[in-house]
């Protein structure tokens, strides 16, 4: 623990203890507000970090001598092809030691390594690919040996170690290499469990969801078990290590994920084996695995793939039992952070609420910062992200601790996002705006990710292996047509340059951050939006130094002015980063007038400390209501008087019992997002806030009462307004999810009277298949669905309807039309795939021979499409022959996709990635 972090600890605790408590004349008599005292907000070992997130295979060669990991010189069985995105390119452990010194002198302080465990070289059906990502592992306990040897991270972490740096895994626990097949057929399509349960081996159906978590978990057959039969081949019986991972019977075979409902979570993904992380024997097996890395080789932490994917029950003993050990190995900072790929907070902060984890990487703030500095959008949109901060505020937890990040290895660049979205902008431009982001992840909260090569300018078209270019001089042809952000260099040369303006301004960045704490971990406070693009700004405070920092930022081409709220009135601030005069002083109105230059940042510092409080503010609770995004928590609010600095602890009990922390806020509003998931509905809740001042003083809130709700019930398919026919898949979700739910579904037609379909009690997706057919329904008959969830309690919920129509006979043609205002079509074509579309007109398309136009008519080109099966989505994309770079030759919205069953007939517009029901205006 570095002695800035010690000593700010002890004096935590040391302010904790000294905090009066109320007057007993501030609560009802007998309330027990001896169990409330004022706290501080968590700063929990690692909020002030600063990442370096590197893939070892695409950094530095240290030596060529383990290109091949061994295996020859076929590419196809070595996985090495330096010329080929997907495959092994060279760099290693070695090479990364070598250059541990450019990535220190960035202002690095923790390494994260991409997975380095040994993987399956080359999977054929996927391309074929190689395992260089680290994604496909077969031996957990080994390095992979492209990489080196398990000596040479040994000597890796030792090196990072006498830096003062930290080395970061990148683990997985949610599945291994494609190793098992069916007997079947291999990557079958997903089974759900409602069409074929689970069984014992005794041959008992049963939910596996009654069972996660406990040690009730039943013996299984490979045999009778699953909805497919799990085999290997001979020569790969014994393939996996630890051992017990060569058991098919820990693995959900359940066929492949589509990753939406049920299958997300039991689903293979493309193939790769899906661990039944549910059964107990799965959860000690990989806690055992992730501890003897840090036992072994020290290292620092874990981030963890695919943590959404996983069930819940898993998180809670993982997390705890992995981070016990590692504290008894001396790794007091020790910290773990999951991959939850969505930007709906609360679903990211369940898993750090819920689940007990420390943390999630920030998706929702990368969606933001894009947003904000590479789209321009407005400044206040950036103001509403912040304010729901508090949804990852608990007890042991805080949005402090999240890593922040860019741009990654999955969805691509910075530098890539700010050449997309601002085509034509010179590289003047593009510099800024890919600086102006890191300005924002680096001076808010959270710990900085920088993502290797966008320090040095790197883009590349997309995300996955469009952006996973070489450090080192590339072979690949793609990397080398890549322009790079603020150089003429190319990928064809080593990008080691120390002297790149995004690396002098990263640099800076945390060398400014380490010299001012509180732009790192201190309390942020909104300061300052405007409507459009503008200046955001807020303040960091920290609360030992009690010197306020306002960080202004504009992401318009233009100066902005702004008078910017503070804790200060006449009171001088000094420049500390950005143009702008060396001093500013606050008016009477504690207002900051700053002139901000073009997509820039200001930072300035108080002179002197905030003032001692006189008195603790008097404060109240707002009501308390479940959230409107999810009845698994309830908002509960404080409302404080005056606008110094203050923190706000609130408290909950149910009954009599004692009042239990749910979390510290050190900003205004005042808010936490209670987890209530654990109790059953209907039960009461009692409330309360403390608030302390700057100056030991605190003032309890009076008690209120909120009443937990019933769960939220919602059919999630068929989609409204849909078509449908024959056997109609009627699933529903609920929130929070219980295992003891049971959902029964009805149907309707046109208006008559609702009539049973069936039941479901298997979570955490409640499926029911109805079959239309028998009906023989016309077409756009009015079909409608609810779904009723019943707890053990006697709670009662009933879903909204879902409305959908008969789709009539099978359609076996769709059209989509085009429009160019300029008439230009052509060669404009389609490229096309998926199960919707005739596999013989597949056969003529290539990414050289799009689908040609069927004819022109009022000045729309139209594409006739051939259907084998109208229920499949048609993917697609709009480009000329080879084309893919947008707008010239492709047209923008990616991978798009419209369903025939719904809609035959779609129209799209040159330059707009909307996909039209029907014609737009002209």
């Amino acid at each position: 623990m570095s002695i800035r972090r010690s000593t700010a600890a002890l004096l935590s605790v040391m302010l904790a203890v000294a905090l009066p408590a109320a007057p007993a004349s501030a609560e009802p008599k007998g309330s027990g507000h001896d169990d409330a005292k004022a706290l501080h907000s968590l700063r929990a070992p690692v909020t002030d970090e600063n990442f370096y997130f590197v893939m070892a295979d695409r950094f530095a060669n240290g030596d060529p001598g383990n290109d091949r990991g061994g295996l020859g010189d076929d590419p196809l069985v070595s996985g090495f092809d330096p010329t080929r995105t997907g495959f092994y390119n060279g760099g290693d452990l070695l090479g990364l030691r070598d250059r541990i010194d450019y990535i220190r002198e960035l202002g690095t302080t923790s390494i994260w390594l991409t997975p380095s465990f040994k993987n399956k070289a080359v999977q054929l059906e996927d391309g074929p690919s190689a395992g260089y990502h680290g994604y496909w592992i077969t031996d957990f306990t080994q390095i992979d040996p492209h990489l080196g040897s398990n000596a040479d991270l040994r000597a890796l972490v030792d090196a990072a170690h006498a830096r003062g740096m930290k080395v970061y895994f990148d683990i997985i626990t949610n599945h291994t290499a494609d190793v098992i097949g069916y007997q079947q057929g291999a990557r079958m399509a997903y089974t759900g469990k409602d069409a074929v349960p689970y069984r014992t081996a005794a041959g008992a159906p049963f939910d596996d969801r009654d069972h996660a978590g406990r040690n009730s978990f039943p013996s299984l057959s490979a045999t009778g078990s699953f909805p497919y039969t799990p085999v290997l081949d001979p020569d790969e019986r014994n393939l996996k290590v630890p051992a017990w991972l060569n058991d098919v019977t820990l693995y959900h075979n359940r066929g492949d994920t589509t990753f939406t409902g049920e299958d997300s979570y039991y689903g293979d993904f493309f193939g790769l084996d899906d661990l039944f992380t549910e059964d107990p024997r799965v959860v000690d097996g990989m806690i055992d695995i992730y501890q003897r890395w840090i036992g072994d080789f020290g290292i620092d932490g874990f981030r963890i793939d695919t943590m959404k994917h996983v069930n819940d029950e898993f998180w809670q003993r993982f997390g705890p039992e992995v981070l016990r050990y590692a504290h008894r190995q001396g790794k007091s900072e020790f910290f773990m952070f999951g991959e939850v790929f969505d930007t709906t907070r609360a679903f990211t902060s369940q898993f750090t609420t819920r689940d007990t984890m420390q943390a999630v990487l920030d998706f929702p703030f990368q969606e933001a910062a894009r947003n904000f500095a590479s789209r321009g959008q407005p400044a206040s949109q950036l103001a509403s992200f912040f304010a729901d901060d508090d949804w990852y505020t608990d007890r042991d937890s805080n949005v402090y601790q999240l890593p922040t990040f860019l741009g990654n290895h999955d969805m691509g660049r910075i530098g890539g996002f700010v050449a997309a979205d601002n085509p034509g902008a010179d590289d003047t431009e593009l510099v800024a705006r890919d600086r102006l982001a890191h300005e924002l992840m680096y001076l808010s909260r959270g710990n900085p990710v920088i993502y290797y090569g966008d320090e040095q300018g790197f883009t590349g078209p997309g995300g996955d292996q469009a952006a996973r270019q070489t450090m080192f001089a590339s072979q690949v042809p793609a990397y080398l047509d890549d322009d790079l952000i603020g150089t003429d260099a190319t990928h064809g040369q080593d990008n080691f340059v120390p002297t790149h303006p995004l690396y002098q301004s990263i640099r800076a960045l945390a060398g400014l951050t380490r010299a001012h704490p509180a732009l790192r971990d201190g309390a942020q406070q909104h300061r300052y939006a405007t409507d459009g693009p503008g200046i955001y700004a807020h303040s960091r405070l920290d609360r030992t130094e009690q010197r306020e920092y306002v960080v202004a930022t504009n992401n318009s081409e233009q100066p902005r002015t702004a008078a910017i709220p503070t804790y200060l009135a006449g009171h001088t601030f000094t420049n500390l980063y950005g143009d702008g005069p060396d001093r500013v002083r606050t008016g009477g109105d504690r207002k900051l007038s700053l002139t901000v230059p073009p997509l820039s940042t200001v930072v300035y510092q108080s002179t002197g400390r905030l003032p001692r409080s006189k008195a603790a503010p008097a404060i109240s609770l707002a009501t308390s209501v479940p959230a409107a995004e999810t009845a698994g928590r309830i908002r509960v609010g404080a409302d404080v008087a005056g606008s110094a600095f203050h923190e706000v602890t609130f408290y909950a009990r149910t009954g009599n019992g004692r009042w239990e922390s749910i979390g510290t806020d050190d900003s205004a509003p005042y808010r936490v997002f209670h987890d209530v998931s654990g109790l059953a509905p209907g039960t009461p809740v009692q409330y309360r806030a403390v608030v302390g001042d700057n100056n030991r003083h605190s003032a309890q809130s009076r008690v209120r009462t909120a009443v937990v709700p019933a769960p939220t019930l919602t059919i999630a398919a068929p989609t409204e307004g849909s078509g449908v026919r024959g056997r109609v898949e009627v699933r529903a979700t609920a929130d929070p999810e219980r295992a003891t739910h049971v959902v029964e579904v009805e149907r309707r037609i046109d208006g008559g009277a609702w009539r049973r379909v069936g039941t479901d009690a298997s979570s955490p997706v409640y499926t029911v298949f109805d079959d239309l057919t028998p009906l023989d329904l016309p077409a756009d008959t009015v079909v409608e669905y609810r779904a009723i969830l019943t707890e053990p309690n006697g709670t009662r919920v009933t879903s909204a309807t879902r409305r959908v129509r008969a789709a009539g006979p099978p359609i076996t043609t769709a059209t989509l039309h085009y429009l160019r205002p300029a008439a230009d079509y052509g060669q404009w074509g389609l490229h096309l795939w998926g199960d919707a579309v005739d596999p013989a007109t597949l056969a003529t398309i290539g990414w050289d021979r799009p689908l040609p136009v069927t004819r022109t008519e009022g000045g729309w080109a139209e594409y006739d499409i051939p259907l084998v099966d109208d229920t499949r989505p048609v993917n697609f994309i709009m480009h000329l022959p080879n084309g893919d770079s947008v707008p010239a030759t492709r047209e923008p919205g990616g991978d798009r996709s419209f369903l025939p069953i719904d809609r035959p007939e779609v129209w799209i517009v040159q330059g707009d990635p909307t996909v039209h029901s029907s014609p737009p205006a002209r």
